[in-house]
């Protein structure tokens, strides 16, 4: 099972982001752990400064932006 995690202190592009990754994992179909980070020591200890940001199975894959549905689908697969 693959382990999605969604930095942000909730504002809207956080929110936008973690509505796009829910989307993607229903497209894409399987198993998947969506989980909002929303602390910043929590988010800071992954080394990101700028939110919202994505990481998939501990990794860092987009900062500071909100990937599209498709984006975020094809780091998913």
């Amino acid at each position: 099972m693959k382990k999605i995690q969604v930095l942000g202190t909730g504002c809207p592009k956080c929110n936008m982001l973690f509505e796009s990754v829910k989307a993607a994992a229903e497209d894409v179909g399987g198993g998947y752990e969506i989980e909002k980070i929303m602390k910043i020591n929590d988010i800071m200890a992954f080394g990101v400064m700028v939110t919202p940001a994505l990481v998939i199975d501990g990794d860092v894959k987009a900062v500071g932006k909100v990937p599209t549905v498709d984006e975020i689908k094809a780091m998913l697969v």
